[in-house]
């Protein structure tokens, strides 16, 4: 059993996915700004690159920024 609580990771192709389906930005994101929001840290990555899976969001993060939209006007 593992002590340490393992935050998910979510690849790119799934951020487009929910970001589609909860249209959350119509028209959704292109794959190149999804990138940039990575290397720019927008989204908290697992690692400074991508990995071998391709860039590895925490999906706490993809939501925190997704959930920044309905709070700016506030």
């Amino acid at each position: 059993m593992l002590d340490k609580k393992i935050r998910p990771k979510i690849r790119l192709g799934e951020i487009e996915r929910l970001i589609r389906k909860h249209r959350i930005i119509v028209p959704p994101l292109a794959r190149n700004t999804l990138i940039k929001m990575c290397e720019e840290g927008i989204f908290e990555t697992a690692g400074n690159a991508p990995t071998r899976h391709g860039w590895l969001v925490y999906e706490d993060s993809f939501w925190k920024w997704a959930h920044s939209f309905d709070n700016e006007n506030e």
